[in-house]
């Protein structure tokens, strides 16, 4: 296998096996259970704690994530790179995301917001090289004074770079990063007094960072020595066909993440037809679906292209509805930051200032990903019903008499009588903000735009109340513009009401690139309301770019909202 630069093998460093795996597409898992009711994780990776924190206030919590994921807490290495982050000196609390009372104070604000705390641990392997931590600890490569010595390290001290040879994926080095022998009592001891003392500050759970290049009794054993051992802990341990060490060995000790998941969704969202979704998860060979974790994408994923990214527009937007409307496994929403240098560490040291600016992606909250997060709630324990598609890239299904899902994957629109189990009554289409009635037979009749979903859930019967993004009302407009950007543009639109900004750029809207190059923003305004409007565009630095020609003009219907989804940015 050829050998890599550092820096480039780095980056993938931990999920590093990504690159460094074969990544062939799998076969196929079901509701995996973090502890209670609410199993959905918002990974924000690389978010400032204190960032975390307002967003389990602001949007997590309303919107009934389970759990949020943080990065690595642990001292690392210096460095602006994002891989930094997995390569530990110490177990102090002093990374570049925040110190200790900064985490302490991110655990207690989103547990009070009702979301518990999943920590990235790195506890296979330490640094790569000799320096400074950013706590200030001294380190060489296999001395880290205080915590380990080169005693405490695996004998080979060479890279990993065979496979399907289990010593050598278990005993030599990810990357060229020092690996701890995680067999060695003292070793095991400081590693469980690292999670011990998270478990001390309130978090909830862990992530095992690396999990397939430390034996599933190490593992085993390190958890068995912590004060809650039946603490929620999920591990890494990739795929790879015919490699030595498969990732159910770990199940015994908790849940283990599905990666050929996200590889199986990138290959039907892309090449295939959403029909053959009917049995995803052991249906394809995955594992059993309650003791899986899942993902449309993750960080290393998401770099290394073997799964949908942000970037892959509505095929990775509707594949995260599909995810979280479909009972297999626990899902994880990852919530990053735009990049073309794969190796580029988070916008402003980790501190998102504002959702959709700097590079912030937030995915988390994009309305057609926060608001299945609800419908997932809603149709917990409730097995697929009613399942329909028409062979090519249009499915709908229902989970019991709990929820419904279409989705409309195709290049036009579909307009369909559905059958659902669904009481009859009125709910909202949580995706487009819109009323839908299911009669007395549990029928109901829509029009899906191209590359658009729908969904109803028992939790939201009306759009006034849970069913439309906070303060958009029932009446108003739903803009919707093609518009394409580079790399830390937005869209914007204003006009002539005080609720579009009053033609002032500086409180212009931002409108949401979920499904890119489409920008989409439902805002509230009385009925009967003639107004005016125009999009405009602002980069990073603030420089504001204003479409070309006259000022566009609406009028919001009696009732309802009027509909300008098909706008395109005038150049």
């Amino acid at each position: 296998m050829a050998r890599r630069p550092l820096s480039a093998a780095l980056a993938l460093a931990t999920g590093a096996a990504v690159l460094v795996v074969p990544a062939g597409l799998g076969a196929g898992t079901a509701q995996a259970a973090p502890p209670g009711e609410k199993d959905v994780t918002a990974v924000m990776f690389e978010w400032k704690f204190a960032s975390v924190a307002k967003a389990c206030t602001d949007s997590l919590g309303p919107a009934g994530y389970g759990y949020v994921q943080v990065s690595p807490p642990q001292e690392h290495i210096q460095g602006a790179q994002w891989w930094t982050s997995y390569q530990p000196v110490s177990y102090k609390i002093a990374g570049r995301l925040g110190d200790r009372t900064a985490f302490a104070n991110m655990v207690s604000t989103c547990h009070n917001a009702g979301v518990k705390v999943i920590a990235d641990s790195v506890i296979n392997h330490m640094s790569a090289g000799s320096g400074t931590g950013t706590g200030g600890s001294s380190y060489t490569k296999y001395n880290y004074p205080g915590t380990y010595s080169v005693s405490d390290m695996n004998d080979c001290q060479s890279q990993i770079n065979n496979y399907g040879d289990r010593g050598n994926v278990q005993n030599c080095e990810l990357v060229g990063l020092a690996d701890l022998d995680t067999g060695e009592d003292y070793v095991r001891g400081k590693i469980a007094g690292y999670l011990n003392d998270l478990l001390s500050l309130g978090v909830d759970g862990f992530r095992i960072d690396a999990a397939k290049h430390m034996p599933a009794a190490d593992l085993a054993n390190i958890k068995s020595r912590l004060s809650n051992p039946g603490v929620y802990w999920k591990h890494e341990a990739i795929y790879g066909a015919g490699e030595a060490v498969s990732p159910s060995e770990y199940l015994g000790s908790g849940d283990v993440q599905e990666f050929r998941y996200g590889r199986g969704l990138k290959q039907v969202f892309n090449n295939e037809n959403l029909a053959h979704l009917k049995n995803f998860g052991e249906g394809w060979g995955f594992m059993e679906s309650g003791k899986s974790a899942v993902f449309v994408d993750n960080h290393d994923t998401e770099r290394g292209g073997d799964t949908l990214n942000y970037k892959d527009g509505a095929n990775y937007t509707l594949a995260s509805v599909f995810m979280l409307a479909y009972p297999y496994g626990s899902p994880d929403v990852h919530s990053g930051y735009e990049w073309s240098d794969k190796d580029a560490g988070p916008p402003n040291g980790g501190q998102v200032n504002a959702c959709y600016s700097d590079g912030w992606k937030c995915q988390h909250s994009w309305r057609e990903i926060s608001s299945m997060v609800g419908f997932r709630n809603a149709a917990r324990g409730q097995a697929v019903s009613n399942w329909w598609d028409n062979g090519g890239d249009q499915i709908a299904f229902g989970r019991g008499s709990k929820a419904y899902v279409a989705i409309n994957h195709e290049g036009s629109s579909l307009t369909r009588t559905f059958q659902t189990s669904l009481p009859a009554g009125d709910y909202c289409d949580v995706q487009s903000g819109k009323g839908v009635t299911v009669n007395g037979s549990g029928q109901f009749t829509a029009t899906l735009g191209a590359n658009t979903a729908l969904a109803l859930h028992a939790g939201a019967r009306t759009c006034s109340g849970g069913g439309t993004a906070p303060g958009t009302g029932d009446s108003g407009a739903s803009f919707g513009v093609n518009a394409t950007t580079q790399s830390g543009q937005n869209i914007y639109v204003t006009g002539n009401q005080a609720a579009l900004g009053n033609w002032a750029p500086g409180s212009a809207l931002k409108l949401d690139p979920a499904t890119y190059p489409v920008w989409k923003l439902d805002v509230a305004l009385p009925a009967g309301t003639a107004f005016q409007y125009k999009y405009l565009r602002k980069d990073a630095a603030g420089n504001v770019t204003w479409e070309s020609g006259a000022n566009r003009t609406a009028t919001v219907p009696a009732s309802g909202k009027v509909a300008l989804t098909a706008d395109v940015w005038r150049s």
